[in-house]
């Protein structure tokens, strides 16, 4: 799907394909690219099918926005950890470069072109609309494997996985 959008992805890719821990691709399976690491950004691919959700965590010291780069997600947001602490008040949101007031628990939608941008401590979890997307992040500093809190305690950032043959890639959790 990459390829047939025009993403043409760098010759040493770091991938990362994941269940999240919880057993179950197909319904809460993302496939991850990382196209940019360095000390001040981060730039990420992602894939998922309509049907996976992406589990909702939110990050304590990650900026990010979240481009549709090509179909439809649903992105659902939250000020604070779903349950705790929700006044009921509306918060503020920047979607596509603009400010709105939004409310905990509201799922925004949006289509190829359109993003959100996510601050420290919004908790977050998305999924396609469409048959297939390509979702975008362009954030700062990323350290996936100490900077993700998620909601379910059972869920881990990466999948455990029992190799039977040697890799054809590197996955980002061979480094993490």
């Amino acid at each position: 799907m990459f390829l047939r959008n025009g993403w043409h992805l760098p010759p040493d890719p770091r991938w990362d394909v994941t269940d999240f821990g919880l057993g179950d691709f197909t319904a809460f399976g993302l496939v991850l690219v990382n196209l940019a690491e360095e000390e001040e950004y981060c730039e990420k691919l992602m894939y998922a099918k309509k049907g996976m959700t992406t589990p909702c965590h939110a990050h304590k010291l990650k900026k990010e926005d979240i481009i549709v780069r090509n179909g439809k997600m649903a992105i659902q947001v939250w000020k604070s950890k779903p349950g705790e602490d929700d006044t009921g008040d509306p918060f503020e949101l920047k979607i596509n470069g603009r400010l709105e007031k939004i409310y905990s628990g509201d799922i925004l939608k949006l289509a190829s072109g359109e993003r959100v941008t996510l601050t420290p401590g919004i908790y977050h979890e998305f999924y396609p609309l469409s048959g297939e997307c390509i979702i975008g992040e362009v954030s700062t500093k990323n350290d996936d494997a100490h900077d993700n809190f998620f909601v379910n305690p059972d869920i881990g950032r990466y999948s455990e996985i029992v190799e039977d043959e040697a890799p054809e890639v590197r996955l980002v959790s061979d480094t993490a």
